[in-house]
């Protein structure tokens, strides 16, 4: 229920309004202006951060290699990004490309990146990335050298077929090798094998330790990526796999893109 702010005058019977005081009046003169100013302060940030978003997937979508095809969403953390922008970095940038096709093979990615310059001619501070692929498109993209098949996920493993001399004997084989990630390389342990028909009589463990005498076996994961983009962990479960990349000072452009690494 509102409260009566009239009286009535002695002898007259006309109602008066109450005045309201002098501290209500000035809040009230520089209150509604300021909350005003917020709103729209408010508005303007989130009309920035869209159109910010937009043109960074823009960006990286027309700079994506020939043979790579998907969209791009962006998302700019932190509080406002007209602060931000006008500081000359973005304190923490996500990339989301659920449907990215890569030489006819699907896969998923994403990619966080921190230290973001709004001039997209410098370097990015630090990214990380996650790959997530199926066993069928692992097969399109990546081949393990001297392997003679297809590449099966397992649970934790990777099993691959192959060809050995064993005591002057050529002998075809499965293998099944647990997956490590070493920066530029993917190092697989062998920890089972067997022999595929027409082998002959040949001793198992003999064949296992003629696979494992190097020790792991190295497969170049950097060909695969963007020149200076480290393997930083790989999982794997029954026909998936997903791998997380890190990379730090690079500008993400179209010499980057569509650049290659290399092991040495």
């Amino acid at each position: 229920m509102s409260e009566d702010t009239t009286q009535v005058l002695p002898g007259t019977g006309a109602p008066q309004r109450r005045r309201r005081p002098r501290w209500l009046r000035l809040l009230l003169w520089v209150g509604i202006p300021v909350v005003v100013i917020v709103v729209l302060l408010v508005v303007v940030d989130s009309a920035a951060r869209a159109y910010a978003e937009q043109r960074v997937s823009d960006e990286i979508e027309k700079n994506l290699p020939a043979d790579v095809k998907g969209q791009v969403t962006t998302h700019i953390g932190g509080f406002s990004v007209l602060q931000q922008y006008l500081s000359g970095t973005f304190q923490r940038v996500e990339l989301d490309a659920p449907k990215v096709v890569a030489n006819g093979a699907p896969l998923s990615a994403k990619l966080v990146a921190t230290g973001v310059p709004t001039d997209f001619s410098k370097p990015i501070s630090q990214a990380t990335g996650t790959l997530s692929i199926s066993q069928d498109s692992l097969n399109k993209l990546v081949q393990i050298p001297g392997a003679t098949g297809d590449i099966t996920l397992g649970a934790g493993t990777i099993g691959y077929d192959g060809s050995i001399s064993l005591l002057g004997l050529p002998v075809q084989y499965t293998v099944t090798a647990t997956p490590e990630a070493a920066g530029d390389q993917v190092l697989l342990k062998a920890d089972k094998a067997s022999l595929k028909t027409g082998a002959g009589n040949v001793n198992l463990d003999r064949l296992l330790q003629a696979l494992t005498a190097q020790g792991p076996f190295p497969v170049c994961a950097a060909q695969y990526l963007p020149d200076g983009v480290q393997v930083d962990d790989i999982q794997v479960s029954p026909g998936h796999a997903t791998v997380r990349l890190t990379a730090s000072d690079f500008v993400m452009n179209e010499k980057f893109l569509n650049s290659k690494g290399s092991c040495s």
